[in-house]
């Protein structure tokens, strides 16, 4: 295989880990159009295929308060046990199809409770499904693991709650916890109490920062409230002048802070202007940790496979690199050190070692 070329059905076996990826934003077209047929909610278009085609367009907008704006479609399906039950399985299945080995799904429980569901219910309920769909991959000889992160929507005075149920489920499947929503304006030291109450209870999180906001919402993201990871970062690049780093972007590096980076995303929302010049590349050079993540299957239009086709395509990437990013998404995991290390050993080492001696 060449530096700059890999074939797409040889990247489609890779081993693949995922860190960043929102369950509501993940949905097959097919199972929203019937959910939404269901629950009587109006959908932009009602076939999958026109469907999924006017979610990536509608999310092409540069602008990260319209890309979150196209969730009430797949929010409005989601408040029932058999939507969630549905969606949380087929979102297992979809990642072991894609070749992923370990995943985390994230998503806010307050969203679902538009039903008769409480916050509570809706977590057992995603964990339910979730479960489903790794006993049916793992039958298919497909196995993945699959941890959750809760979110708190950090616009609206639920986080504390979230956050009490991420202590709550810790050992029942949740790994972690994040805040999530409209980055500008909603600082996440609004939410200090949620994150002291986390770190006394040994809960990691991550929170979004550097997307929409620049670097003043990773620098309190970090020192302030005591995030273990960043989600997406982009903009930590703004701390970096002819490869000379600033101290934020030193402390990051440094001290193996994941950045949870998402580029078909990030161009939809206008933090980076394309696949060759997203600044995943040079923070890689650079020696940053930085992972590679799909963030919303269907309303980015992506996989783990097309991210990283991207990337060989269009700037450079070689097997290697992949490689890299692979096992630094689970050398940051929300899980124990000794199943993270069993994956990167017996999986994810072996199955980068085969394609590339093919």
């Amino acid at each position: 295989m060449s530096a700059t070329r890999i074939d797409t059905e040889v990247i489609r076996r890779l081993p693949k880990a995922v860190l960043h990826d929102h369950l509501d934003g993940g949905l097959r077209p097919a199972t929203l159009v019937e959910l939404a047929a269901e629950v009587g909610h109006t959908l932009p278009e009602t076939d999958p295929e026109g469907l999924a085609a006017w979610f990536y367009e509608a999310a092409n907008s540069g602008d990260l308060v319209r890309y979150i704006a196209t969730f009430e479609h797949t929010l409005a399906v989601l408040q029932t046990r058999e939507g969630l039950l549905r969606a949380a399985e087929e979102y297992v299945l979809d990642l072991a199809a894609d070749g992923v080995v370990y995943g985390e799904v994230r998503y806010a429980p307050e969203l679902n409770t538009r039903g008769a569901l409480t916050m509570s219910e809706v977590v057992e309920t995603v964990q339910e499904g979730l479960a489903a769909g790794m006993a049916k991959a793992a039958a298919a000889s497909t196995p993945v693991r699959v941890g959750t992160l809760l979110c708190g929507m950090r616009m609206f005075d639920r986080v504390r709650e979230a956050a009490d149920l991420a202590v709550a489920f810790r050992d029942a499947g949740v790994v972690g916890f994040d805040i999530a929503g409209a980055e500008d304006g909603f600082p996440p030291a609004d939410h200090l109490t949620a994150f002291e109450h986390l770190r006394r209870e040994s809960v990691p999180f991550t929170i979004h920062a550097g997307e929409a906001h620049g670097l003043p919402s990773i620098h309190q993201a970090l020192q302030v409230c005591g995030a273990q990871r960043i989600g997406h970062g982009v903009r930590l690049s703004e701390d970096i002048v002819d490869g000379k780093l600033g101290r934020l972007a030193a402390w990051v590096r440094d001290r193996r802070i994941a950045l949870e980076m998402c580029p078909t995303s990030n161009l939809q929302t206008g933090a980076a202007t394309s696949i060759a010049e997203h600044p995943i590349t040079a923070l890689r050079d650079l020696g940053f940790r930085v992972t590679l993540n799909t963030d919303n299957r269907l309303v980015s239009g992506t996989t783990m496979t097309r991210e990283m086709s991207l990337l060989v395509d269009e700037a450079g990437w070689t097997l290697d690199d992949l490689r890299t990013v692979t096992v630094n998404a689970l050398k940051s995991a929300f899980i124990p050190f000794d199943e993270r290390n069993a994956l990167i050993e017996n999986v994810v080492l072996p199955g980068y070692a085969s394609a590339s001696s093919r």
